[in-house]
């Protein structure tokens, strides 16, 4: 199947009998492969008396010597999978089994994908950024402070060098492009924080996707935004330079070297928002991060610091 993508992959038309020869079958075989493309990958696949076949869209297939073309410096070693369950816990099972990391886990699609909360996060095949990085750390909560945090600078960071200037963040982990979401970020630990433990940075982006079913909050991509297909190689290139480079820098000084440069993006700095943790929620005004990576809420004059994988921050109706 990967082989007839990649022969299809450019988006032009390609005969029945070309194809067959390429793969070294039948038309009739390639007829069901390309059938067997269509309801397995929901692509779209046109097929025209005399020409042959054409993808919808041109796909843009990950490849490591694509990624490594791009990349310049320290390159983590890659796993790329045509559909994987999802790749953090991918990432997991290949900590448990001592795959040395650092090292990062890629998917064209996931049948699992997870989000914050429980939530499912829509995986359609090779449109979207699948990513997970898998760290070790040894001993000391403190590489763990604001980590996410540190994720979703690095991540706007490199949005913004694809061109999309209006990339901003919301706690505690999202991107947002124009108040829709383009990408959202899942920490999972395993091991002992206080001893030796690994930490798996999922980081999930709408890169080339233009419709999807099943979202439940407004979204955006990449190509929607910029008007172009973006080159998910070159993506995955410049995100891992620029995770190196931010997660240095939290190793050597935590998260209060961020907190400044992370408020001053915060799109929701200043507004009214409630933060919900399931039934609970509390009214104020987003001031700011702490030194940790905890949301500042000024609540009915007192400002407080609130932290936790379970809550969800929203804008409030009347801001």
């Amino acid at each position: 199947m990967l082989k007839l993508l990649n022969l299809l992959k450019d988006g032009r038309f390609h005969s029945g009998e070309a194809l067959g020869a390429a793969l070294g079958v039948s038309r009739s075989a390639v007829w069901k492969q390309l059938q067997h493309l269509e309801s397995e990958l929901n692509l779209t696949i046109h097929k025209v008396r005399g020409r042959g076949y054409q993808l919808a869209t041109p796909l843009n297939l990950l490849e490591s010597q694509a990624i490594a073309s791009f990349a310049e410096g320290e390159q983590w070693p890659l796993f790329i999978h045509e559909t994987i369950d999802s790749t953090n816990a991918e990432g997991l099972r290949l900590a448990a089994a001592g795959q040395v990391a650092p090292f990062v886990v890629l998917a064209e699609r996931q049948s699992a994908g997870r989000g914050r909360r429980g939530r499912h996060w829509v995986s359609p095949f090779a449109e979207n950024l699948y990513y997970s990085l898998v760290l070790r750390v040894d001993g000391g909560m403190r590489q763990l402070e604001g980590l996410s945090l540190v994720v979703g600078l690095a991540v706007m960071r490199t949005l913004q060098a694809f061109g999309l200037k209006d990339a901003g963040l919301k706690w505690p982990n999202d991107v947002l492009v124009k108040g829709r979401k383009i990408t959202g970020i899942l920490l999972e630990l395993v091991g002992d924080p206080a001893d030796v433990c690994h930490v798996v940075l999922g980081i999930g982006v709408n890169v080339n996707m233009q419709a999807s079913e099943g979202i439940d909050q407004q979204w955006t991509s990449m190509r929607a935004e910029s008007g172009q297909l973006v080159d998910r190689n070159r993506l995955v290139a410049l995100l891992g330079q620029q995770l190196q480079r931010e997660l240095a820098r939290h190793r050597r000084y935590g998260f209060a070297a961020f907190q400044e440069e992370w408020e001053q993006a915060h799109l929701w700095q200043g507004r009214k928002v409630s933060l919900v943790a399931g039934t609970t929620r509390i009214d104020g005004v987003a001031r700011g991060v702490d030194g940790q990576g905890g949301l500042r809420l000024e609540v009915d004059g007192v400002e407080k610091s609130f932290s936790g994988g379970e809550l969800s921050l929203r804008l409030r109706d009347d801001s």
